[in-house]
């Protein structure tokens, strides 16, 4: 009865499930990558907070502000209303522009525990398969960075420089909380592009 029951099962699947393209696939892919470093960022933050003494924190947080962050220079949609009208080309395209521009700092992320060493490799794979994603959504090879001279600017140059200790915490904290932030965009854009090639799913946010 029970190999019944699952045989059935099988078979219902079969016949209501859609065939999953290579488009979906590599969505799927780069969606849980990016998910993984959200977690991994939203992670590293609260543990830089935990380590700090209540003072310390109350005046950080009093200096930051999210919308300094150096990425803020890549024009995205600025709420959920936006980005549900932007294209699925403009949400990858913003997506890559994004990922890029942690390679350099991200390396400063690095280093001290197994987590924080699987941040570079992770964008770049995360960036890799964006750009699949982006050839296979712009067919007509329209050039999509024509200013592409300004990615190779490094985000956060002035990061490495010699700085007192206070400075120096100050701007671990702008690192860590700008990296949570934009991993948190592009899982957004992501998640919305990839529910685009489901004609049956609601994408609302």
């Amino acid at each position: 009865m029970e190999r019944a029951i699952l045989l059935l099962s099988v078979v219902s699947l079969g016949v209501s499930s859609q065939p999953i393209t290579d488009g979906q696939r590599l969505f799927s892919i780069a969606v849980s990558r990016v998910q993984h470093l959200h977690l991994l960022a939203q992670r590293l933050f609260s543990d830089f907070e935990s380590s700090l003494q209540t003072e310390e924190q109350r005046q950080l947080n009093k200096i930051f502000l999210p919308d300094i962050c150096n990425s803020d220079y890549i024009i995205s949609p600025i709420d959920k209303h936006e980005t549900q009208r932007s294209s699925v080309l403009k949400l990858l395209s913003i997506s890559y522009r994004l990922v890029e521009s942690w390679e350099f700092p991200s390396r400063s992320l690095s280093g001290g525990s197994a987590p924080r060493n699987q941040i570079s490799p992770k964008l770049s794979e995360l960036k890799t398969g964006i750009l699949l994603l982006i050839k296979q959504a712009n067919q007509d090879g329209t050039e999509l960075f024509p200013d592409s001279s300004a990615l190779q600017l490094a985000p956060y140059g002035n990061y490495y420089q010699s700085l007192g200790a206070d400075e120096s915490l100050r701007r671990t904290y702008e690192l860590l909380a700008c990296f949570k932030k934009d991993m948190h965009k592009v899982e957004t854009f992501l998640t919305v592009a990839k529910c685009r090639l489901s004609p049956e799913a609601n994408c609302t946010l």
